[in-house]
């Protein structure tokens, strides 16, 4: 084994874990230090496009991943480039729909290491779920599947979106009014009030950001590279796992079992149909949406695409009842991953280059 193939993978995932980790001993909600997907959606009801009142808070992890991203691509591996790619609409709806599938299983990839780092033990359905739609995005892409990518912009276009998540980051910490007496909306109760301070928040996630980048670790790379037989950065996912086990440990915030684990349910079928649907939509976008977020601060304006559809589907989730609660999914959720299932698979035998 050449350890280092391995090393900046181990680092990224070991931020993330102990991170995560600290993030919820500060206030974050549990298992939930850094979830990509909760915290697109909470921060997608904060500027009123859901009005799920218990979970609207503008997420400064989000922001400190993509201003993490830019400061790594920019001063460290110097890889900052302003590029987009083809078929923004593709990539628009894959967003949504795996944010759907998300919210189906309560969770990104990154809060399911979280969880089982936690002891959440049904995160074990969401993972194995995540691996199976990485396999049936490899089997569409052996089929010739693809999305053009590279198409180099002027750098200034590559800048916008640290400088959107700087006026977001803003906006929060001053308290920004979207009309006469709305500021934008925060939650009183539930998930959206359990916040670490804006600080710790940013600062932690723009270190993870710095990793992520450095490393270029992802929760697709690594199922894909697994099924090849490369271990190299699946062991980033074992070191979330490890690390988070060990600071909720030493934090008391350690839970073993299956019943009553923070904002998560037992409906297995459905916690590994969900994490399908999503790995699957995360494979034909190329990148888990943690990848994605620290792509944005490096430029690349088609991961902006797939993350502003994984908001919109955040907004669809709530206002049409589809996200999962503790309880378990809702009436109207299996309808939902179904049309993103045919969705997915429809792109995925069709979306091919033309000679």
């Amino acid at each position: 084994m050449n350890f280092a193939n391995y090393k900046w993978f181990i680092a990224a995932g070991g931020a993330l874990g102990l991170l995560g980790a600290i993030l919820v001993y500060l206030g974050n909600p549990g298992n939930m230090g850094v979830c990509a997907a909760c915290f697109l959606r909470d921060t997608t009801g904060a500027l009123g496009f859901h009005r799920a009142a218990v979970v609207q808070y503008v997420r400064p992890e989000i922001i400190g991943l993509i201003i993490g991203g830019f400061i790594a691509s920019m001063f460290w591996t110097k890889e900052f480039a302003a590029t987009t790619g083809s078929s923004p609409f593709t990539r628009f709806f894959l967003g949504a729909f795996a944010m759907i599938g998300c919210l189906v299983f309560l969770g990104c990839p990154w809060r399911a290491f979280l969880r089982l780092g936690g002891g959440d033990m049904t995160a074990i359905a969401g993972l194995l779920g995540l691996a199976a739609g990485v396999g049936v995005g490899i089997f569409f892409k052996k089929r010739g599947y693809a999305l053009t990518e590279g198409e180099r912009l002027p750098a200034a276009m590559g800048f916008l979106p640290t400088f959107i998540g700087v006026i977001m980051l803003l906006a929060l910490v001053f308290g920004l009014k979207l009309g006469d007496n709305a500021p934008l909306f925060e939650s009183a109760k539930g998930p959206g009030s359990q916040h670490a301070p804006i600080v710790a928040s940013l600062v932690l996630s723009i270190i993870i950001g710095v990793l992520m980048q450095k490393s270029k670790f992802c929760s697709v790379g690594s199922f894909s590279r697994l099924f090849r037989k490369d271990f190299s950065m699946f062991s980033g996912i074992v070191s979330v796992i490890v690390f988070a086990t060990i600071a909720n440990i030493a934090l008391g915030q350690y839970k073993f079992g299956f019943e009553a684990q923070p904002i998560a349910h037992n409906n297995y079928i459905w916690n590994f149909l969900g994490m399908v649907l999503a790995g699957l939509c995360f494979s034909l976008s190329e990148g888990c949406p943690g990848k994605h977020l620290v792509q944005m601060g490096a430029g690349n304006l088609s991961s902006v695409i797939f993350v502003i559809g994984m908001m919109a589907g955040a907004a669809v989730a709530h206002n049409f009842l589809l996200a999962s609660s503790p309880s378990g999914i809702t009436a109207a959720a299996p309808w939902a991953v179904v049309i993103g299932f045919i969705f997915a698979v429809y792109v995925g035998f069709f979306h091919k280059k033309v000679a």
